[in-house]
């Protein structure tokens, strides 16, 4: 009986201390995956911002570039005008004038500029006089929007005293037109003119971050261009100028937007804007799955939880990892941008045994510039996504490629067979690539020939830093071009040095 009464409160004693572990365990369980799950959820959100973050600066930084080139190309064919010397000789409100002379002079000078003006989309492309006299091609848009003032109004333009010209837009809150005005002389100036609509190709870009709105403003802040074409002319929202003002370059995320903003031109500034929320978007329906998985995982173990956690953030992995990839890859090519190339290789280098034998590429595309200016750049575009099939398929996967510039491209050679002379395998590398360069030619009639020069630095005791070999690879890249073009220099880094 003594027993039996001390079995059964020993029993449930027993009982009692597992139930007090079960419920010990859970809590244990439950509080673990809570902790791991809101560390995870944070994590990720800063990982997620920062690497949106990044690529909307990248984004940013891209269209300004853009731009410049846009502006920089349109003064150039302003430049093109002064060819024709009666355009900067001739004075339409000297009063010693013949009229005949007069008359034979400035259809000379419009015949220069009609076939100037028929370059690009311009709405405008003549000559202002100080007596309001025109010539060439100057809308009625622009003549009854100045009116007798157009002389004086299209002055107050210049605001680069150094070059003598300026870039204005919103005249009388006009925005649908941009000016570029340049002096040639005391009593006149150059004008060119075109629609905002034209800056379309300008800010269209293959890899964008999604919702994210592009903006062209001038120094106030008026929209000059915008994704949003309802947008043009209006003052840029304050919930967006408040976060960028008085910055000229910056990138600027909270709660509410990620702004980022770079200066462009002649003071303008390009604006792109993506609210948090859409930033942000799938990871609030990822939350919420990850929450309940979590409640799931604790009721069945903390193991199965675990794997079940670790199930739910390989999309968010994927996510990041993809922008990740884009924020290290030349979108024109596919191949590492300058900074990844850069920071790759040197990390490669830094690792790499003395007893191992690497060498740096450097190509530079003969000919390019006539290609762009007589082929348009978008075909300069297509020339460039085609060099980078071209370097894919004549390198190894190990081998690191990159673009470090407009046209000029790298290759860190990572792979050499073992049975193999370096120096005839990189010799033989270099004939490669300046035979299939010379197999694409550009041009109906075969005027422009893609070819390559070369030079190589092969890494060597004297050479273990990039920047080392890089400078090795220029100095032999410029002797290659000396030879005459369409060849490869391997080059020594002690002269170098």
């Amino acid at each position: 009986m003594l027993r039996k009464a001390v079995s059964k409160p020993s029993l449930k004693r027993i009982r009692r201390l597992k139930f007090s572990m079960m419920i010990g365990y859970a809590i244990i369980v439950i509080c673990a995956i809570t902790l791991v799950t809101a560390l995870a959820l944070q994590t990720s959100e800063t990982i997620l911002k920062s690497k949106v973050s990044s690529l909307a600066s990248s984004l940013n930084v891209q269209m300004k570039l853009n731009m410049d080139s846009y502006l920089a190309r349109m003064e150039t064919i302003g430049t093109l005008a002064f060819a024709a010397e009666e355009t900067y000789t001739y004075d339409a409100t000297d009063p010693d004038n013949d009229e005949f002379e007069a008359i034979n002079t400035e259809k000379i000078i419009s015949d220069k500029l009609y076939s100037l003006c028929i370059m690009e989309n311009f709405v405008d492309y003549g000559i202002v006089y100080r007596n309001n006299r025109t010539v060439g091609k100057i809308s009625n848009g622009t003549v009854n929007l100045f009116g007798d003032k157009i002389y004086s109004e299209l002055e107050s333009m210049i605001t680069q005293q150094r070059t003598r010209d300026g870039w204005a837009a919103g005249y009388q809150d006009n925005f649908n037109r941009i000016y570029y005005v340049k002096r040639i002389h005391d009593n006149a100036l150059l004008v060119i003119s075109f629609y905002t609509a034209e800056l379309e190709n300008v800010f269209d870009s293959p890899e964008k971050v999604e919702n994210v709105d592009i903006r062209l403003t001038n120094q106030d802040y008026n929209i000059l261009y915008s994704s949003n074409r309802d947008e043009v002319g209006a003052p840029l929202p304050e919930e967006i100028a408040s976060r960028i003002r008085g910055k000229s370059s910056s990138t600027v995320i909270d709660e509410q937007y990620l702004a980022t903003v770079n200066t462009c031109g002649d003071d303008w500034y390009v604006i792109c804007s993506v609210p948090t929320s859409m930033i942000l978007q799938e990871m609030h329906t990822l939350r919420m799955f990850i929450i309940l998985a979590a409640v799931i995982a604790a009721l069945l173990a903390a193991a199965v939880g675990a794997v079940f956690s670790l199930r739910l953030t390989r999309p968010v992995e994927s996510y990041v990892a993809g922008l990740d990839t884009q924020a290290h890859t030349d979108q024109l090519t596919g191949i590492y941008n300058k900074r990844s190339f850069e920071e790759y290789t040197e990390s490669r280098l830094t690792s790499a045994l003395s007893i191992e034998q690497h060498a740096l590429i450097l190509l530079d595309v003969d000919n390019f510039k006539g290609v762009n200016d007589t082929l348009g750049h978008a075909y300069g575009d297509q020339v460039l996504a085609k060099i980078g099939s071209i370097l894919r398929a004549e390198f190894s996967t190990e081998d690191y490629l990159g673009r470090v510039g407009g046209d000029e491209f790298c290759v860190f050679m990572n792979s050499v067979p073992a049975d193999q002379d370096y120096r005839a395998y990189v010799s033989a590398k270099c004939e490669a690539l300046c035979r299939a360069f010379r197999s694409n030619y550009t041009g109906d009639d075969g005027k422009y020939k893609i070819s390559a020069s070369i030079g190589v630095a092969i890494r060597t005791a004297h050479a273990e830093s990039f920047q080392t070999l890089y400078q090795t690879a220029d100095k032999a890249l410029y002797a290659s071009k000396e030879r005459g073009k369409d060849t490869y220099t391997i080059g020594d880094p002690e002269v170098t040095e």
